[in-house]
């Protein structure tokens, strides 16, 4: 095989070293029945390679490049500009000149060509690198060839090229660059087609841009482009637009821009039957890759040419469902409030779980999150009228997103309930049984008794750790594979009756005062300090940790740089450490299975990484005076006390007053007696999940020891069915796990959408315009009030560190994130509604907080002065 050339029906996807990711891409369209690709070959990179070596100059400039920061655009545009100067005045090897000439001879030497680059970390499904290296039109002539070689080498290092590597983390000695020779073809109308929509993400819809002359006039965004969707052999939009300009080459080379005569500029630049045609061309393409295609395209003298083909990248990978049935898939961790991605043994472990809990709902992978499949649900009458405001109170945007999945009626019309197993009537029943005690709790039941749910919770952990130490190995992995189901459903029915009757009592407060009292809900007040709530609860022991931390700054200093795994022993040797230890222990103990993101069984606890809580212990000290946050604390009760007593007294000066203020008197009473045991059962959750992970982590490392894994993390990458196996057989996949910390890797650029189609259509939500003052960001009010100050965007709660007064603005928040409000005075996230999490805690603490700002954390700037309008639910950037 020549070393220096491949013609294209010489390659495929193996040749991918050797071509990059364009001559790859090439050669397999080469091998697609039906499909016109214009002649041409592949200048490797093996030529690259020998040509860029041949001086030690290039290696320094490079060992330049490596420390280079993503952000430093002016470092960037001058090292790049010196690399390129010295590659483009370089001479090319005269046994690499001989080769591409050889080629070019065989042909054709007598047409045009384009000459392309093609990177070998280009065109990829991770990656597509696309518009990072240069393209040159209509080269005709050998002299004129080979310098358009060295400009397309030289194009590796453009600023765009080195910064788009230096952020993604590429390493720049391992990107090479083989150049692509094409023949050109001179298109009456070019264009851009993807084989999925580009924009929604639906695998069904064919995208298609189209416009006069050379395609990279609509590349380059020069002109306008028509753009026609194609859905089932049928064209379901035509977008025509007023195309001014065209791209056409030169008769002696290279191209120039001319205007379209008049009364062309507003036709239709491809007939509908050759819209057609492309699509089925376009589906080939899809099927023989696999996956859906961004491809460039010219029609020219009566047939469609294929000029490239790469993956789209920017899809939202689909619902990996085994049923290929149509179907609804909703975020859950918009939901449980922690949308990054899982590990696989996380991911599998919620999946069992939700497999032996008598759910309706089951839970599928996609893009490294976990999706509730809602199918039956919304294949229903019923469940469509109700499942918007269902999850309205979980977060306002997931009930928009329902909602526009429902106004598809022909994507409805095709949802099909699915086969259920037979626990689902029982799990219906359940709920159907909990809901009516719960207005039996709430309506009839004079004496109000929240059950003890620390001395459940805690008897259920003791008989799970003597189970667990009674086992080892594959047994002890086999009881974590169906304990947490039963044992949890157990509690849920023990609480789960006066957890709703709280809800139903917010509901009719809410209700009765906007009707009895012509006003707003009073429930902002009436939550503020109510009792027996495990969050509120832990963000006050950690604020009475802070306090017995204060007196002595040399620990409070040593903390800050401390290792976490002598972090405790380290306090016995500075000052006060002999207080300080114990207290911090006995909060580990009780709390120390709690983080943020704790529904990911992999993610560090604080037992794990006890420095995580030092920024806040640090805020705390820094905002808020000794005793502060009980004494806040008990003002919260006592004017929820005073809120309740004005809400009667009013009622009883209205006609039927008696009778009203009494039957709000129990609803308030039933709400403040029982609203706080909604954190509970993620307390016990993340508590089972610690459990099973100690385990775990005790099995992991016995693997080590084995050398069966590198590390006892490797496991977090495996299923909990692929650790068993592992643990009985001694033998682990490790190019696998390998694989899977990249695909991990990826995954955490993805944004999740809120409600995934299987037709892989990615619904975010939006709100239903308002008037809002000028600029305003738009969100969900939670908690009443509006305050100003400086924002503290805080994406990692070990990086907080917040002032008093300062807002937290934080993608999410779920309960490892609640040290953190006894500093703030005001609270913004990008997901939540009513009931979550950061909702309840701000109306406990009595902080404004507005909810489901979208990218909030990336259009407000740390440092900037903000204004949170908590009652009508808006951002300022002041």
């Amino acid at each position: 095989m020549n070393q220096y050339v491949l013609y294209f029906p010489e390659t495929d996807k193996s040749s991918l070293a050797l071509v990059g990711g364009k001559g790859a891409n090439l050669g397999e369209l080469c091998h697609i029945p039906g499909i016109n690709v214009p002649t041409g070959f592949c200048i490797t990179t093996q030529a690259y390679t020998d040509f860029v070596n041949r001086s030690e100059e290039f290696s320094r400039l490079l060992e330049d490049l490596q420390t280079i920061d993503a952000e430093s655009l002016e470092t960037i545009k001058a090292v790049g500009q010196r690399i390129r100067t010295y590659l483009e005045n370089l001479d090319i090897p005269s046994s690499i000149r001989q080769e591409i000439i050889k080629a070019w001879q065989k042909a054709g030497s007598q047409y045009a060509y384009a000459v392309r680059s093609s990177a070998t970390a280009e065109d990829l499904p991770g990656a597509s690198f696309a518009g990072q290296q240069d393209t040159y039109l209509n080269i005709k002539g050998e002299s004129e060839l080979l310098f358009h070689v060295r400009k397309c080498w030289a194009s590796l290092f453009t600023d765009r090229a080195i910064a788009y590597r230096a952020k993604n983390g590429f390493d720049h000695r391992k990107v090479l660059l083989s150049v692509v020779v094409q023949q050109m073809v001179f298109p009456e109308v070019s264009g851009i087609m993807f084989t999925a929509d580009p924009v929604t993400g639906n695998r069904k819809m064919i995208s298609i841009d189209a416009a006069f002359g050379l395609g990279e006039a609509l590349v380059s965004g020069l002109v306008n482009a028509d753009l026609y969707k194609v859905r089932a052999e049928r064209i379901v939009k035509r977008q025509v637009a007023v195309k001014k300009l065209a791209i056409y080459p030169l008769s002696d080379g290279g191209t120039e821009e001319r205007e379209i005569p008049s009364r062309q500029q507003s036709e239709q630049a491809l007939a509908d039957e050759n819209i057609l045609e492309l699509a089925r061309v376009g589906r080939r393409i899809e099927e023989h890759f696999g996956r859906p295609q961004d491809i460039e395209w010219g029609y020219a003298d009566g047939r469609i040419y294929i000029v490239q083909s790469r993956p789209i990248t920017t899809l939202y990978p689909l619902p990996e469902s085994p049923d290929a049935a149509s179907g609804v898939y909703i975020s859950f961790g918009h939901v449980q409030m922690m949308t990054d991605p899982i590990k696989p043994l996380g991911m599998s472990i919620w999946e069992k779980t939700m497999a032996t809990v008598d759910s309706q709902y089951s839970l599928v992978p996609a893009g490294g999150r976990l999706y509730f499949d809602i199918t039956d649900t919304l294949a229903s009458w019923l469940g469509r009228k109700t499942a918007p405001a269902l999850y309205s109170k979980s977060d306002v945007l997931l009930s928009s997103a329902i909602a526009e999945v429902i106004r598809r009626r022909d994507f409805i019309a095709t949802l099909k309930p699915r086969k259920r197993a037979a626990g689902t009537k029982s799990y219906m029943r359940r709920s159907m049984g909990t809901m009516a005690g719960g207005m039996y709790e709430m309506l009839f039941k004079e004496k109000l008794e929240a059950p003890d749910v620390t001395a459940i919770s805690n008897q259920i952990i003791s008989e799970l750790r003597s189970e667990l130490s009674r086992r080892s190995g594959r047994d002890r992995l086999d009881l974590l594979a169906n304990h947490f189901g039963k044992v949890f459903m157990v509690f849920m029915d023990t609480i789960g009756k006066p957890v709703f009757a709280a809800w139903l009592a917010s509901l009719l407060i809410g209700w009765l005062a906007r009707h009895w009292l012509s006003g707003p809900s009073p429930l902002d007040e009436l939550t503020k300090s109510v009792p027996g709530n495990v969050s509120t609860e832990m963000g006050l022991e950690l604020g009475d940790l802070a306090d017995v931390i204060r007196p002595y700054p040399a620990a409070l200093e040593y903390m800050k740089g401390a290792d976490d795994a002598t972090f405790l022993d380290g306090l016995e040797r500075v000052e006060g450490g002999a207080v300080i230890r114990p207290a911090f222990a006995a909060f580990l103990v009780k709390y120390g299975m709690r983080c943020p993101g704790e529904i990911d069984i992999t993610r560090l606890r604080w037992r794990e990484k006890p420095t995580q809580l030092v920024p806040s212990i640090i805020s705390h000290i820094q905002s808020t005076e000794p005793g502060g946050h009980r004494l806040r604390f008990a003002q919260g009760r006592a004017e929820a006390e005073q809120a309740a007593q004005t809400l009667l007294l009013r009622l009883k000066q209205k006609l039927g007053g008696s009778f009203k203020a009494r039957l709000m008197g129990k609803l308030v009473r039933t709400y403040r007696q029982f609203i706080g045991l909604r954190e509970y059962p993620k307390y016990l959750m993340v508590s089972l999940l610690d459990e099973y992970k100690r385990a775990i982590m005790e099995e992991a490392a016995r693997l080590v020891e084995q050398g069966t894994v590198d590390q006892a993390e490797d496991v977090f990458y495996l299923t909990l069915e692929e650790l068993t196996a592992a643990v009985a057989t001694g033998r682990a996949d490790r190019d696998k796990i390998a694989a899977l910390k990249e695909k991990y890797a990826e995954y955490e650029k993805l944004k999740p959408p809120r409600v995934l189609t299987s037709e892989g259509e990615a619904i975010f939500g939006s709100y239903a315009p308002r008037d809002l003052p000028a600029g305003a960001l738009a969100g969900t009010p939670v908690s009443s009030g509006v305050v100003e100050g400086r924002a503290r965007v805080v994406t990692k709660l070990e990086e907080a560190d917040l002032e008093k007064g300062d807002i937290l603005v934080a993608p999410f928040t779920d309960p490892g994130w609640t040290p953190l409000f006894v500093s703030a005075s005001g609270l913004v996230t990008e997901i939540g509604g009513l009931m979550t999490h950061g909702a309840v805690v701000a109306r406990e603490y009595g902080i404004p907080a507005v909810v489901g700002v979208e990218n909030a954390t990336k259009l407000i700037k740390d440092g900037q002065r903000i204004r949170v309008n908590g009652t009508e639910g808006y951002v300022e950037i002041l």
